[in-house]
């Protein structure tokens, strides 16, 4: 199981990578909310752990941003504040648990698997859609008509929000923030991947999907009726 822990408490986020990494979970940190928001968008997670004092973004803001995003990944919050407007304004922005700190590990560890074992109940979503084009999240893949390309780490980051957004324009820089943050190379390199994932999904069909609107962004654009 893959976890995304954001915490921004570095002695309860040391107790909690200790024990589960024993327990062979597979954790992923992030120390405020800016960058858990940022590799929850990223990769795959089974599951979110995510407080709700955080520096940079709180966790009720990351938690409601990656709903509105589509991103459906489980997300237990974590909390000092022990009321019930604090747990209600929880579930409102999306979050499919609560719990209190201090929390004994176990707790936490039933929570997550309880968790888990309800979305896979209700299939998770595992792949995002739009017409012919099919992105599997767990294997990195992109399927249309029949064939299937792998993507490279950063065509799978493009592909994915395009789909998240699509047929809206996703705005260029909010792309190459996804890629590479602050520090975003050469201007030409994002038309590079763009122009090799172009290449790879559309120049084989007749119709071409992906489209560049000038000094703007990217769209996936549909087939006219």
């Amino acid at each position: 199981m893959k976890l995304l822990l954001v915490e921004d408490n570095q002695d309860i986020a040391g107790i909690i990578f200790d024990f589960f990494e024993i327990k062979g979970y597979v954790l992923d940190y992030a120390s405020d909310g800016q960058q858990g928001y940022d590799l929850a968008k990223k990769e795959h997670f089974d599951l979110i752990i995510l407080d709700v004092m955080l520096p940079k973004m709180d966790g009720l803001t990351v938690c409601n941003r990656l709903r509105e995003e589509g991103i459906d990944t489980p997300i237990l919050m974590l909390t000092a504040r022990d009321t019930t407007e604090d747990t209600l304004l929880g579930f409102k922005q999306g979050a499919d648990d609560y719990l209190v700190k201090p929390f004994d590990l176990d707790i936490l560890d039933a929570r997550i698997n309880a968790l888990v074992r309800r979305v896979s109940g209700k299939q998770a979503k595992t792949e995002l859609q739009f017409e012919e084009l099919l992105l599997d999240l767990t294997s990195n893949t992109l399927s249309r008509q029949g064939l299937r390309f792998s993507l490279n780490p950063t065509q799978f980051i493009i592909m994915k929000n395009l789909l998240l957004s699509a047929p809206k324009i996703v705005n260029k820089e909010a792309i190459a923030y996804e890629l590479w943050g602050d520090d975003e190379p050469e201007k030409d390199v994002l038309r590079s991947h763009i122009y090799q994932l172009r290449n790879l999904v559309d120049k084989p069909f007749t119709h071409k999907y992906l489209k560049t609107i000038p000094k703007v962004g990217y769209q996936l654009i549909g087939k006219v009726d």
